[in-house]
């Protein structure tokens, strides 16, 4: 996919651009756990799962909290965009070179 085509997403109230995120726009990762509605999303269930652990998507903004400033990711997963931490999220690159690392370290 060409990412230089897509328009970056707006960032919720609360939000502000960020300044030194570890993770940029354009960039794929996968979902660390299930991300669940915090209420959010009004179309869908408070707690439903609304990317799995293991989805890949791609991030389509970053901005802090303005509470925390905390960095907050806008990550596109298959048409949803939902806000995610750090800790949720690792670049897809990243964990294909940890399985492709762990299957030449086999015996």
């Amino acid at each position: 996919m060409n990412t230089s085509t897509l328009d970056p997403v707006e960032l919720p109230a609360g939000m502000a651009p960020a300044e030194g995120p570890a993770y940029q726009w354009g960039q794929r990762v996968i979902a660390l756990c299930d991300l669940v509605n915090d209420g959010s999303f009004p179309d869908v269930a408070e707690g439903a799962v609304l990317a799995e652990v293991g989805s890949e998507g791609e991030i389509v903004q970053v901005g802090v909290h303005e509470a925390s400033q905390q960095p907050v990711y806008m990550v596109d997963f298959d048409g949803r965009v939902v806000g995610c931490e750090e800790p949720e999220i690792m670049l897809a690159m990243e964990l294909h070179d940890l399985a492709r690392q762990s299957r030449e370290v086999r015996p």
